[in-house]
């Protein structure tokens, strides 16, 4: 296991900032998890931890001890890639093996024939391949030794490269984006080998995906990237339930939350044909902005639609829908403000369990929401806490 530190990474490729200033620190046997929109920089981040990639500037610490002058196999890090990399010329032991033959036998014992003239490594070997199997064993591959990696499924060739990357023994693991080859019910039984995984070895995980469900479901932390910097690390409820910045609270989710422009104004804010009485947080006249999620709202007068109880004081805004996706046991409805039709509203809706018909969703219909579920952000995108809202007054008709 190893702690890691990072210290103002910064990275650029000819005039392109790719990381700019990254301080962060994963704890020993933490999950963590880098996630972000293609072209963030996470995956530049994770090869600069392994080595494979020179930052610029800032320091990377390894249980305390700098190494960003090291070379990757001086690191004791173990990378699995997107691609697998597996060799497809050697059998399955053989690739698991090859960590450990490249450091534990001379060159002139790995050439062919080479076991031939150094019967003196004959305990080394033996001892490889004890490792490789008792990996192989704790993968459930053990029976796939001897294939080739076309003779393999996607998932068994990802177990394979998760293999060949636990018999070395690593203090860190890395992992960049290894479930995007796999398809959807695949990627999730090895995302749950993965947590195991995590699980029985107590080592320390940073794990890059830009599928924000990997990184929410099997993290213990979570580090949202956003242009190269840092946007918010902290729990995956915490990311959900308590966003820092409006970026933050648009990327987490899906279907994604939903936003209103509101002015605030001797105490009462509008948004959305919507009149709130608003303590704390800024105080004089302002513009802000109003999010709430897609399944904080509760749909009224839709057949086929689960109603759920709402608690504490509440608003309604009248919607025309657009467009219904059906997802099996949900919906998402997409709509817009009746009064404002330049906003748009997204909601998401369990389906009624005991109604056999087909959802059916009025051309014209409200939403109710509890005050409790509304989320503020300033004009600089900035969370603002400690706002306590009630109704000043009902919601606009339509």
């Amino acid at each position: 296991m190893a702690r890691l530190e990072l210290k103002d990474i910064r990275k650029s490729f000819g005039g392109t900032d790719v990381l700019r200033g990254i301080d962060l620190d994963v704890e020993d046997g933490e999950f963590m998890s880098l996630v972000g929109a293609s072209g963030c920089g996470k995956s530049t981040l994770l090869r600069i931890i392994s080595g494979l990639e020179n930052a610029d500037s800032g320091q990377i610490l390894l249980d305390g001890r700098p190494v960003g002058d090291d070379p990757p196999s001086g690191r004791n890090v173990a990378m699995v890639f997107q691609d697998y990399a597996l060799y497809p010329h050697m059998s399955v032991a053989q690739n698991m093996a090859m960590p450990l033959v490249m450091a534990r036998l001379p060159i002139y014992a790995r050439l062919p024939g080479g076991r031939l003239f150094t019967p003196h490594l004959r305990g080394s070997r033996a001892d490889i391949a004890l490792q490789v199997e008792k990996v192989a064993g704790q993968l459930r591959i053990d029976h796939l030794l001897s294939r080739r990696p076309a003779q393999l499924s996607g998932g068994q060739r990802q177990r394979v490269a998760l293999g060949r990357a636990l018999v070395r023994n690593p203090s860190l693991f890395l992992m960049d984006e290894p479930l995007s080859n796999l398809d959807a019910k695949l990627r999730v039984e090895v995302r749950k080998e993965i947590v195991e995984l995590h699980r029985k070895s107590d080592l320390t995980f940073v794990y890059v995906t830009h599928d924000q469900t990997e990184a929410m479901t099997m993290s213990d932390r979570v580090a949202l990237l956003r242009h190269g910097r840092l946007l918010q690390v902290a729990m995956p409820g915490s990311l959900y339930f308590d966003p820092a910045t409006i970026d933050v609270a648009r990327f987490i989710g899906s279907p994604e939350i939903n936003l209103f422009p509101a002015r605030r104004k001797d105490g009462t804010l509008s948004f959305a044909g919507v009149r709130l009485s608003l303590s704390g947080g800024p105080m004089g006249d302002s513009d802000l902005m109003v999010a709430i999620r897609p399944e904080a709202l509760v749909v009224k007068g839709a057949a086929g639609v689960a109603s759920s109880p709402l608690e504490g004081p509440q608003f309604s805004i009248g919607v025309t829908r657009e467009a219904i996706e059906d997802l099996g046991a949900e919906i998402v409805i997409h709509g817009r403000i009746a009064r404002m039709p330049d906003i748009a509203l997204r909601i998401r809706a369990q389906k009624s369990l005991h109604h056999a018909g087909p959802v059916a969703v009025p051309a014209q219909f409200d939403v109710r929401a509890s005050l409790s579920s509304l989320l503020f952000f300033g004009a600089d995108g900035q969370r603002i806490n400690g706002v306590t809202a009630g109704v000043a007054q009902k919601a606009l008709a339509r």
